[in-house]
């Protein structure tokens, strides 16, 4: 079986890979458009580079016919001689590739000048995937219309879906990449090259794309006349067409050449028209709501088949898992949680409150976190007999929590926004593994949008300091999760009304002890272990800082904290040591923006 990361074209007879004279070079210009660096890879010709997100980069191909491939790779670092490692698709830790990448990786892959007429491209999945893409012609002044097919466009995260089975740091894996079995990894058709759950999958989430055990893939190779230049959008717009715009003159028609009887006819055929639509709109409203739920179960049942898709459960099963909803663990602003057994397995059953004028109940199903909330766990208060965390579990919290959200702002199909990171929110399981929890505050962010304008929402002591513009990115993230770090490395609230008037607010505190290099009072004073790790912890803070940049533009993206974390780089030092603000000319606001609901400064994170 030939290796997948070595076969570009793999729909391509033999010969139609072979160079072939061509007559002109062609052009291809790769975008970036996610809201993190991606460095793109490209062989035989390109090598690779650095793209940070907005940027572009232009490949001229010589006048022969070149066969390669294009893909991107995340998660690298490189020092200034170019060697360095990639998370996904590493060419042997080259920054200008020269071979092919390793799985995950979503491939561009291309044959220019193929039998001396027409260019063949296609996207493929057969190494798995790591970052959405398009891959377009963009034809040169005259070839409209000259056969020139639509690219292929793979706009879907499938990462943020992947079936656990197939997934993968940074991407999601090819399922012939994980088993190696014949029926996950056919290449040319046949009787043994049947569709699996995994390939359909993908072939839902990307069905432009090729992947292996197809039947007849013919329909995922593209082809245009020779000469067509051509662009790769990595994170691409969801609704972006998958072909040139038409060409097509548009027509129109005169009202005052048609006789005064055929203009009458067509107004009452209008009216009547009209009426009868209204009608129909009616009739359509009405049954509307017995449709949108019929659609939601047929396509839940469709997906629920799928390996790594949430699994379904009834009302009964779950009335009869929680005893009747006996045991209530906790209550939140969108319904209540409650205890539940389900065969081997304790779980947390969330009943949403019920909205509008919905019948049917609407529960959430979440792994059962038998620690609890985190701050249980960091708050030296009376009456808390928890044993204070030692330096190592509070490091492994604050890891997975920088993972979490960087998941969230740099991995989803759109950019998510939490809006509400606090210790109430962070849950911990036997091992003190963390995770996010409570996401009904959240906001989704088109990644053609730089911010979006929104109403105040989360929780005071932990807001940044932009919403007094109520213009927000995920950034308001990065600030809330420095205030949540030094609530763990510090055993104390960021607003505690119980302390003296110059004690309360924490923040303002750091400000003061940063100026005066007393960092090292700071640390929590009930932790032997902590106060061991005096420095590292000191260290910690020094990313904490970091993120509490009151211009969100100087914040670092939440994957730049996992890799300081992980200790792949340094956090930045030259920052600006004032973390609140109480004023709106810190921020260039639009004169024209108005406010729904207009914010308190009093809620920030500072007090007022």
């Amino acid at each position: 079986m030939p290796s997948p990361s070595r076969t570009p074209l793999h729909l391509l007879p033999l010969f139609l890979l072979l160079p072939i004279a061509t007559n002109g070079a062609v052009t291809l210009s790769i975008t970036n458009r996610c809201s993190y660096t991606v460095w793109p890879a490209a062989v035989p010709v390109g090598g690779g580079m650095q793209l940070n997100p907005g940027e572009s980069w232009i490949l001229h191909m010589p006048s022969s016919t070149i066969t390669g491939r294009v893909w991107p790779r995340t998660g690298c670092s490189f020092d200034g001689a170019g060697s360095g490692s990639c998370q996904t698709g590493d060419c042997g830790g080259a920054l200008n590739c020269t071979h092919n990448g390793q799985p995950p990786q979503t491939l561009a892959e291309f044959s220019f000048g193929a039998s001396g007429q027409t260019d063949y491209f296609d996207i493929s999945l057969a190494d798995g995937f790591n970052v959405p893409l398009d891959f377009l012609p963009v034809p040169t002044e005259g070839q409209e219309g000259q056969g020139c097919s639509k690219g292929p466009r793979c706009a879907a995260n499938i990462t943020s879906q992947c079936p656990s089975q197939l997934k993968a740091p940074g991407g999601c894996n090819n399922a012939c990449t994980v088993f190696n079995q014949s029926k996950y990894c056919c290449t040319g058709g046949g009787s043994s090259c049947e569709p699996t759950t995994y390939s359909v999958f993908f072939i839902r989430m990307c069905p432009d794309a090729y992947g292996y055990s197809l039947d007849d893939s013919s329909s995922t190779v593209f082809a245009c006349p020779m000469g067509t230049n051509y662009q790769i959008m990595f994170c691409p717009p969801v609704d972006t067409p998958a072909s040139p715009p038409a060409t097509n003159p548009s027509t129109r028609t005169n009202s005052s050449t048609f006789p005064r009887s055929r203009v009458l006819g067509i107004t009452l055929g209008s009216v009547c028209s009209l009426i009868v639509l209204v009608i129909f709109i009616t009739l359509f409203t009405y049954k509307l709501r017995i449709w949108r739920y019929r659609e939601v179960e047929e396509g839940d049942e469709e997906f629920g088949e799928l390996p790594g898709m949430p699994t379904r459960f009834t009302f009964h099963q779950l009335e009869e898992a929680t005893d009747h909803f006996r045991d209530k663990l906790g209550e939140g602003g969108f319904g209540s949680v409650f205890e539940g057994q389900y065969g081997a397995e304790k779980i947390a059953v969330k009943r949403l409150d019920q909205a509008g004028q919905e019948k049917s109940q609407r529960l959430l199903v979440y792994e059962y976190m038998p620690k609890g909330s985190l701050d249980r766990w960091i708050y030296n208060r009376h009456g808390n007999d928890t044993p204070p965390l030692d330096w190592q579990t509070r490091c492994k919290i604050i890891t997975h929590i920088a993972k979490g959200l960087s998941y969230l702002h740099e991995e989803c199909m759109k950019r998510i926004a939490h809006l509400d990171v606090k210790p109430q929110n962070i849950l911990l399981d036997e091992n003190f593994n963390a995770k996010l929890s409570d996401f009904g505050l959240c906001k989704l962010i088109d990644r053609d949008k730089s911010q979006v304008i929104t109403k105040m929402r989360g929780t005071p002591g932990y807001l940044a300091p932009e919403w007094l513009t109520s213009q927000i990115t995920e950034k308001a993230d990065v600030y809330s999760f420095g205030i949540v770090v030094m609530e763990i490395i510090c055993g104390r609230k960021n607003l505690d009304t119980s302390r003296s008037e110059e004690s309360i607010h924490f923040i303002t505190l750091l400000e003061e002890k940063v100026e005066s290099n007393e960092l090292a009072d700071l640390i929590d004073k009930h932790s032997t272990d902590m106060q061991a790790h005096q420095q590292e912890v000191i260290q910690m803070m020094r990313l904490v800082m970091w993120c509490l940049q009151i211009d969100c533009k100087r914040r670092p993206q939440m994957s730049d904290v996992v890799k300081v974390l992980e200790g792949h780089m340094t956090a930045e030092t030259e920052i600006d040591h004032k973390f609140v603000t109480t004023s709106l000319a810190t921020f260039p606001v639009a004169e024209t923006l108005g406010y729904s609901d207009p914010p308190v400064a009093s809620v920030l994170s500072a007090p007022r």
